[in-house]
């Protein structure tokens, strides 16, 4: 009997806004870029019955649900790990619609810093509990502070000098001048420029840190056989993984028993064990890079780049789109296009599986996201184009 896999039947977004520009609400960005994926599709709100979003999502599914007109939700799901969930997300809808928990599970994400502040301020709202008691009192309190000392990691043990994760920022601005969407779109960047910009902290320089930006993204996921009755296009889930390394319990954990680890090494063994497919079968990747230097050790766990040569092979061009050998988050992703917290990389992996990418990879079939690399908890998964 086959497998009836999950699918991504329909993707939008919001428009992108940059930090604190957005007119509208949260909510109103959120319930854009899912009325954006189900017009997509070809799906009625009607037939809506699962939401899932991320930790901390400022609107909740329940929310969300009652604004849009969902008759009866039947999932409801918001993953941990921040970042790290941008396939996490996808692989439990993709759950929940292969066990029939629900049939059309709408993933989201929106954040809007103008009225949401979600980073950069210290507050005086109680005492710091958890792993905070141990980051914050020594001034580790914003996501680049905590990851800093896991990136410089990387780059000693690989004998990297600190602008090694350039290629990263230029492949991802590159991007961006072919997508009109992108906030970066018609400001190019060059290694100059990139020099020159001021450290936000070592080894992050400005263009190695993700916008963040106002903006929501969604998509939707449905079982094969129910598009397939309906004669809807699909790229197919063939499968993915969400977990994360020994005593990874926080960001940077100098805990962990691999300090410097992008979080991939064994979850990616196994994603190639579980789908019979591996590096070489992979058309593009869309990686999470909040900050650059972890893009690369990802690439590496990942297994597109021996330990230590990522940041030569982007050197090379490897990285850019369209003559690179791996077309890297080709449509400026976070750096480069907006910060939806990772989930427009998603949508851009499907628009490539489907041949509507703004950088399009010729014959593309086969797409790798990843999320978080370096974050408490990480997630990928492999996205298949051309499911009749």
């Amino acid at each position: 009997m086959a497998t009836d896999h999950a699918c991504i039947v329909g993707v939008g977004e919001s428009t992108y806004y940059r930090r604190a520009r957005s007119p509208v609400s949260a909510f109103r960005l959120a319930a854009d870029a899912v009325r954006a994926a189900l017009l997509d599709a070809g799906v009625g709100i009607e037939e809506v019955d699962g939401l899932v979003s991320y930790i901390r999502e400022r609107t909740p599914v329940e929310v969300l649900a009652a604004g849009l007109g969902v008759r009866r939700l039947r999932f409801a799901n918001s993953w941990s790990g921040g970042g790290g969930g941008i396939a996490a997300v996808a692989l439990n809808a993709g759950m929940a619609v292969t066990t029939g928990a629900a049939d059309v599970v709408v993933c989201y994400r929106a954040i809007c810093q103008g009225q949401q502040p979600r980073l950069g301020q210290v507050r005086s709202d109680g005492t710091a509990t958890g792993t905070d008691a141990f980051l914050a009192p020594f001034g580790l309190i914003t996501p680049a502070q905590r990851m800093a000392p896991k990136a410089m990691r990387y780059l000693y043990d690989n004998g990297l000098d600190l602008d090694a994760a350039a290629p990263v920022a230029l492949a991802s601005y590159w991007h961006a001048q072919h997508n009109p969407r992108a906030l970066m779109y018609g400001r190019p960047l060059d290694l100059d420029t990139y020099l020159a910009s001021r450290w936000i902290v070592k080894p992050f320089r400005l263009y190695d840190c993700a916008l963040e930006s106002d903006a929501a993204a969604a998509f939707v996921v449905v079982r094969e056989s129910w598009a397939a009755a309906r004669g809807l296009r699909s790229v197919r889930i063939v499968g993915g993984v969400q977990g994360s390394d020994a005593r990874q319990d926080v960001m940077g954990s100098p805990n962990a028993e691999r300090y410097a680890t992008a979080g991939f090494t064994e979850l990616a063994r196994e994603l190639y064990e579980k789908t019979g497919i591996g590096p070489p079968d992979l058309d593009v990747l869309q990686v999470y890079e909040t900050f650059g230097p972890m893009v690369l050790a990802a690439v590496e766990e990942l297994g597109f780049c021996a330990p230590g040569t990522a940041a030569e092979a982007g050197a090379r061009g490897d990285f850019r789109w369209p003559d690179g050998p791996l077309p890297l988050n080709t449509s400026g992703g976070n750096l480069a296009e907006a910060y939806v917290h990772g989930l427009e990389l998603v949508v851009e992996a499907v628009r490539q599986l489907r041949g509507q990418s703004h950088c399009q990879v010729d014959g593309a079939r086969r797409a790798l996201v990843a999320g978080g690399p370096g974050a408490h908890l990480v997630s990928a998964m492999i996205l298949e184009g051309g499911v009749a």
